[in-house]
């Protein structure tokens, strides 16, 4: 036992929720489990497939991607999650990072989710954000911690709050979800993929789809969210 097994085994589980849901293929995607009080996450290790993966694989990193602890590479996303725990804070104990088909095509497009229905506004009131596409300086700096930068760079500009809007797409890259926990950042990456897919659907059905009006964006948030809130069991 070590001081460290609790996080492996949570980026563990999470890891291997991934394939489960149809989020990734081959070594695609990441999961870390972060301890701000220790300082540190686990983390996939790079290339590894997922049916050899096991607690003892993950590689424990600290806050500015230094290996903690680990035999083999932490995830080449490594410095992305470490951004995101070192700037965002304790609200944020899990990262998940996939190649998702439909979260993917939509980063790919540069274009944010419309939210179009119910479902969406159950966990967000806005568009799911995409970044804008990395910045030639970023490119040539430190790729990967700098794509930290460029999530954080859009929910400024946009004027959103991280600890609302818990998944966000890189442009011409992929979606990134985050959460209190390694799980519900699984959980954020499989609404992300399932909002994905239903609006480029909606947009095939009706291209002028509307957006969905704010009386039932407010409703079905806030009675899942809101302090009167009354989805599921208390």
């Amino acid at each position: 036992m070590t001081m460290y097994d609790h996080i492996k085994k949570a980026a563990y589980d999470a890891n291997m929720e991934l394939p489960k849901l149809g989020l990734v293929i081959f070594t695609f995607g990441n999961v870390s489990a972060a301890d701000h009080d220790l300082g540190v996450f686990a983390i996939k290790p790079s290339g590894v497939p997922y049916e050899d993966l096991s607690p003892e694989k993950m590689v424990i990193v600290d806050f500015d991607g230094n290996t903690i602890e680990g035999d083999l590479r932490p995830s080449s996303d490594t410095k992305t999650h470490a951004v995101l725990y070192k700037h965002w804070g304790r609200s944020v104990g899990g990262v998940c990072h996939t190649h998702s088909t439909y979260g993917t095509a939509w980063a790919q497009s540069q274009r944010d989710i419309p939210i179009f229905g119910t479902t969406h506004a159950d966990y967000n009131t806005v568009d799911i954000p995409c970044a804008p596409p990395m910045i030639d300086e970023y490119i040539a700096g430190d790729y990967e911690y700098k794509t930290g930068f460029q999530i954080m760079d859009v929910f400024q500009d946009k004027g959103l709050d991280y600890k609302e809007v818990e998944m966000v797409l890189v442009g011409n890259h992929a979606p990134f979800s985050w959460g209190k926990t390694a799980a519900k950042a699984v959980h954020n990456s499989a609404v992300l993929e399932a909002i994905a897919k239903m609006a480029l659907l909606t947009e095939q059905i009706n291209p002028q789809a509307p957006r969905l009006k704010d009386a039932l964006i407010r409703k079905h948030y806030e009675r899942k969210h809101g302090p009167d809130s009354y989805y599921g069991q208390s």
